[in-house]
């Protein structure tokens, strides 16, 4: 489909890449990775057609369409969520169009013997079957399964864009590019803005796309589970390996180690030239050796390989004072910005050692909460207790709001270092990449990855008992996330995180708070667990909205009766009586259902009071299973029922 031959890009005499060459065909799925910088979105940009400016050429295979999901939005104000996203369909909507204006014409003129009016009908001939042919009058379908699917309500479709944040419209920019169907699609961080059922959703729409993809993206899980290629971008070359991101990293290990054996035999012919070169320097006769020696030793391309281990950077939260059994207590706690109320009547208990999650979809409330317990939202309902000698680390999600724009680097982090931890500054720093001149940078002209690596390594610096960390992996690159997670994994205190990074949250995390429709949800598992469970609810939730959009939307067309036809009377008779069988089970499972969410509930609220027994667990994981089973039961007997 699309092929790459001696790429190559430099500014300033420097490359970035040099004699570059791939192929993508068509049931591609590559996944660029390397360290930031190296040129992931500067590939995908000369892909696009973006850049132009370049060494090589990049051969696209006939007349195929490429997509490129950009960071920048560029919406007309006044369109609604439907109307900007029926924008995808650019040609259609121009065929629609024009097909409107013949069939006016045709209305409306009557001169049909002449050779226009024929014109005209041959014309409304050909758009219907460019129409049909591009399946154009089945499009609702398909933008109602992708908004549903990337996390907006029925609701939503008719609001005006301007309403919504910049995370959600770029989630409609998204919806746009999918339902275009290219035939090569470039994603760079699409996962940006997503919350984690959506990240999801779009992992299982990527997998099953029809045509070639190629995406940016930090989160492991996601990497693995939609590419079945990887390009390693490093050295000013890319590697290409035929395999997802976790066989890649298996692949990689294996060439890095020929490399590591293959560098300390050249280091060895290295040091062996260099000596001979100093042996002979000064020797009359010996000179024009010793010269060529060093013009061969000018030319040797040095092999280069980069320390991927973290675990040796060994970087260890500073623990302060223990703190009390209760970390929070909150009663009745809500949070409203003019009318409209995030969250209401939430209760809690965290204890010390607690390892929570915060999920749920964007805009329910986790920051607000997060900014409650670190103080920086001092106007809410209800009441919430700090309990004693409990030290707060917070992490923002703005690190621009809170670093100071005119000092350096390493005056940021001197400021925030205790007499013990300031003999550490430069060393943590150099452990979160700010080496040689990069600590005399302005932090107003940092980039949002050395931001977040700059508010990590603050924190590193004094003394915690329990974190907040709103999003911490946000702009950073792989290494650095498995950098910051086997720190938290080694901080002894409480931790409340708010992550939609699943890879991160798997291991760190043991009880989950979910936040959905105004309310909070304590969830006693792995985030795993809590995923499963998550998806069958997300199920019901998208039925429940489809029908909600069909019953209200007046604009959506009722669909035509379904022909007649004859049966047997004693055949009706047993399909009559074998569906109301059906209806009547599954009102009894739905009834089941209820009762035991009722329980599950009820003994979750119990929890956070106080510590379960050992029998209240076990009625409680019981009932866990016995609502997983009911589930089941539920499904298989609605899909009977259709």
């Amino acid at each position: 489909m699309l092929s790459v031959q001696g790429l190559g890009l430099h500014h300033s005499g420097n490359y970035l890449f040099q004699n570059t060459n791939f192929t993508i065909k068509k049931d591609d799925k590559v996944g660029l990775v390397g360290k930031n910088g190296a040129g992931k979105s500067t590939l995908l940009k000369m892909l696009s057609g973006e850049i132009n400016f370049y060494e090589g050429n990049i051969v696209p295979e006939g007349n195929i369409t490429i997509g490129f999901l950009k960071q920048d939005l560029d919406f007309v104000k006044g369109r609604t969520v439907w109307n900007e996203t029926m924008q995808a369909f650019e040609q259609i909507n121009a065929w629609k169009t024009q097909l409107e204006d013949v069939n006016h014409q045709l209305a409306t003129r009557t001169d049909y013997e002449s050779d226009a009016y024929t014109d005209l009908i041959n014309k409304m001939t050909e758009l219907n079957d460019l129409l049909m042919n591009h399946d154009a009058y089945n499009l609702e379908g398909d933008m109602e399964k992708i908004l549903f699917g990337l996390g907006f309500k029925a609701d939503d479709f008719h609001k005006i864009t301007d309403e919504f944040s910049g995370g959600w419209r770029m989630r409609i920019e998204l919806a746009k590019l999918l339902l275009q169907k290219n035939d090569i699609m470039l994603l760079d961080e699409p996962t940006n803005h997503l919350d984690m059922e959506s990240i999801i959703w779009l992992e299982n729409f990527l997998k099953d796309y029809p045509g070639a993809i190629v995406l940016v993206s930090h989160d492991k899980q996601f990497m693995t589970a939609v590419c079945n290629r990887t390009f390693d971008i490093n050295n000013k070359k890319v590697d290409d390996y035929k395999a997802n991101y976790s066989k890649y990293l298996i692949m990689r290990e294996e060439r890095r180690e020929k490399l590591i054996q293959a560098k300390k035999n050249q280091d060895s012919e290295i040091k062996q030239m260099e000596d001979n070169i100093n042996k002979f320097r000064a020797s009359a006769t010996k000179a024009s050796f010793a010269q060529s020696l060093i013009k061969k030793l000018d030319k040797i391309e040095r092999i280069e390989v980069d320390n991927e281990d973290v675990s040796k950077f060994n970087i260890r939260f500073v623990q302060s004072m223990v703190p009390g059994k209760v970390i929070f207590e909150a009663e009745h706690l809500g949070k409203a910005y003019g009318n409209k109320q995030i969250f209401d009547k939430v209760d809690f208990i965290v204890q010390r050692g607690d390892r929570i999650a915060l999920l749920g979809q964007n805009g329910q409330g986790k920051t607000t909460l997060a900014k409650i317990l670190a103080g920086d939202i001092k106007d809410y309902s209800g009441t919430w207790n700090l309990g004693h000698n409990v030290n707060i680390g917070y992490f923002a999600q703005n690190q621009e709001e809170v670093l100071t724009p005119n000092k350096t680097v390493l005056e940021e982090a001197e400021d925030a270092a205790t007499e013990e931890t300031r003999p550490r500054v430069r060393d943590l720093l150099g452990s979160f990449l700010f080496q040689g001149d990069a600590v005399t940078k302005k932090t107003k002209v940092l980039s949002g990855g050395e931001r977040n690596r700059l508010a990590l390594c603050k924190l590193l610096l004094r003394p915690f008992n329990t974190l907040i960390m709103d999003e911490p992996t946000n702009h950073l690159d792989i290494q650095s996330k498995e950098i910051i997670k086997l720190a938290l994994q080694n901080f002894e205190g409480t931790l409340i995180v708010i992550s939609h990074d699943r890879e991160f949250l798997d291991g760190l995390c043991d009880k989950i708070y979910e936040f959905r429709d105004g309310r909070m949800k304590e969830f006693l598992g792995s985030v795993g667990e809590y995923l499963e469970y998550r998806q069958k609810e997300t199920l019901r939730e998208i039925s429940a909205e489809k029908a909600k959009l069909h019953k209200y939307d007046a604009k959506v067309e009722p669909k035509p009766a379904p022909k007649e036809v004859k049966v047997e009377e004693k055949s009706s008779t047993i399909v009559s009586k074998e569906q109301k069988n059906i209806q009547n089970k599954l009102k009894k499972v739905e009834e089941r259902i209820s009762e035991l969410e009722a329980d599950v509930e009820t003994m979750e609220a119990s929890f956070a009071k106080e510590n379960p027994s050992e029998e209240t667990l076990e009625k409680y994981n019981k009932a866990k299973e016995d609502l997983e089973l009911a589930l089941q039961e539920w499904e298989h007997l609605g899909s009977q029922l259709d």
